[in-house]
């Protein structure tokens, strides 16, 4: 038997993982890093960074620090950190970056634009709440 002792957990506990065979539909934020095998689609927020797996169709968009594209990813990208589409990658839409750190390993497949932005504040993760406020107050001034 296995007991919890027996396994390492150091680090483990931010690592979120869409296996493959898994749909996944809505809105993820995630404290750490996520790993997605499987397919999403709605929007994604991850603290430290996104692999899409091999296997992985993602239809988001997604705000994260770094992330690796080595299955297919159709959508809007922010990413403060590095990017990097493998030589089985396939990413459709626009990202946006703090510093130009994108790589595309031959093979990989880039359509859209690559912009670098300019303003610090579209890094930021969303506050929820802020965000609900405008929305009161746009329906209040209609």
């Amino acid at each position: 038997m296995l007991s919890r002792k027996d396994v390492d957990l150091k680090g483990t506990k931010n690592i979120t993982v869409i296996a493959e065979g898994v749909k996944v539909e809505g809105k993820i934020n995630c404290p750490g890093s996520l790993r997605i095998d499987g397919m999403v689609t709605g929007e994604i927020t991850a603290e430290k960074d996104i692999t899409i797996g091999k296997e992985g169709k993602v239809e988001a968009n997604v705000r994260t620090k770094d992330a690796v594209v080595a299955g297919s990813y159709k959508g809007d990208m922010i990413a403060s950190g590095e990017v990097e589409i493998s030589s089985t990658g396939k990413f459709t839409g626009n990202l946006t970056q703090k510093d130009a750190l994108l790589t595309i390993s031959k093979g990989g497949l880039f359509r859209g634009e690559s912009l670098i932005g300019a303003s610090a504040e579209i890094f930021k993760p969303k506050d929820e709440k802020k965000d609900l406020e405008n929305i009161d107050l746009k329906i209040k001034k209609i």
